[in-house]
């Protein structure tokens, strides 16, 4: 366990146990993606670039401003991510009819073949965080969770 790990768990077990859930789920997601950026580091993907392959891996041929939506990512940031990935030759970029302004993003084939090697890192990353929960538990989380998100998008 690393020390950033056990400051944290002392602050919500011992400091404020009764603390905002936001701030928790703030601190649960920081590391699950910090456990996930050093798996996508062995294939030199940057978590930015995962969180937008992940979105074109299901729905491939989106606009900018669409895959900046899907993936949770500001849309100057997408540009700049997009614009590396292009780079890599992990995807492209084309016009789709009349509209010259708007660029749609298409997954190359080595973008497509990324799928194979980091969906089961993450998959792996989810196993280890989900150990001594039960199935019961994961799905009452992800209920929740869900609820939230659907009350906080209706005010």
């Amino acid at each position: 366990m690393t020390n950033e790990t056990e400051i944290i768990l002392s602050h919500w077990k011992n400091s404020v146990p009764d603390d905002r859930i936001a701030h928790l789920i703030k601190d649960a997601t920081r590391a699950l993606v910090r456990s996930l950026q050093n798996e996508l580091k062995k294939y030199g993907v940057p978590f930015s670039q995962w969180s937008i392959l992940r979105v074109l891996w299901t729905q491939d041929g989106l606009s900018q401003r669409e895959l900046s939506s899907m993936a949770g990512i500001m849309e100057s940031t997408t540009a700049n991510v997009v614009r590396q990935m292009e780079n890599k030759g992990y995807i492209s970029r084309r016009h789709l009819g009349k509209n010259k302004r708007k660029r749609h993003v298409f997954l190359t084939l080595k973008g497509r073949k990324l799928e194979n090697k980091l969906v089961p890192l993450a998959e792996e990353v989810n196993k280890i965080a989900r150990k001594n929960i039960t199935q019961k538990e994961i799905k009452l989380l992800r209920d929740c969770l869900l609820t939230m998100i659907e009350n906080l998008g209706s005010e």
